[in-house]
């Protein structure tokens, strides 16, 4: 693989929302996965829809491996002091494929140009908050077959390093599903085979990118 296959990237595996009050005027920050410029402008269709009395509703969202793909609106506020502030906060963040916009109910009082950057801002910190963000990786399968003698040592390699587990089978022999992170194959394989004598039986299956949630692991 390139490195550009390989690079790891944060996405928002479940959205939120989240809302802050300033001087009065109300901003709602509505985050959701895209993956396709079309999925983007149909979501921001939907919340300008759901939001319709509302005085803005800016928007920003980033796709793609490496952020290749981004577009911003500031929908009536000032110019570069809604929509691009938004998208700055997705890419500092490292976050893609994912869209957020920021409905606001304007409250009666002028903001200014800071006060509103700031605003947005903040706004879209807050709706990433209440989103659930993983970072996606790229690993590959690996099952290995070992007899009830090398469970102890076999969960301790495992999880010294960090190796996620997808399923355990406990039959005639022990049987777990691993999903090796890249750059750690020829490393796990050769500890496993050492800590089991060379008796355990390997066998690599398919690439996958995958990401954790807590202890849960989420195949992509």
């Amino acid at each position: 693989m390139n490195e550009q296959e390989t690079r790891n990237c944060r996405i928002v595996y479940r959205g939120g929302s989240g809302e802050i009050t300033e001087k009065k005027s109300r901003f709602i920050a509505t985050v959701q996965p895209v993956h396709s410029e079309e999925e983007a402008a149909a979501f921001i269709h939907a919340v300008k829809k759901q939001y319709w009395d509302a005085r803005h509703n800016c928007s920003a969202f980033v796709i793609g491996q490496r952020q290749e793909l981004t577009r911003c609106s500031d929908d009536g506020e000032p110019a570069q002091t809604a929509g691009r502030p938004m998208l700055d906060v997705l890419l500092q963040e490292g976050i893609t494929d994912a869209a957020v916009v920021v409905t606001r109910y304007f409250g009666g009082v002028l903001l200014g140009t800071g006060g509103l950057v700031r605003a947005y801002q903040k706004a879209v910190q807050e709706g990433l908050r209440n989103s659930t963000v993983i970072e996606k990786q790229r690993g590959r399968i690996l099952s290995v077959r070992t007899d009830y003698g090398g469970i102890g040592r076999m969960q301790y390699l495992f999880g010294q390093q960090k190796i996620p587990v997808l399923q355990t089978e406990y039959e005639t022999d022990v049987c777990w599903q691993l999903m090796v992170p890249d750059g750690q194959k020829g490393q796990i394989e050769k500890m496993i085979t050492e800590q089991t004598g060379g008796t355990a039986v390997l066998e690599w299956g398919d690439e996958a990118c995958y990401a954790l949630d807590g202890q849960e692991v989420i195949l992509l």
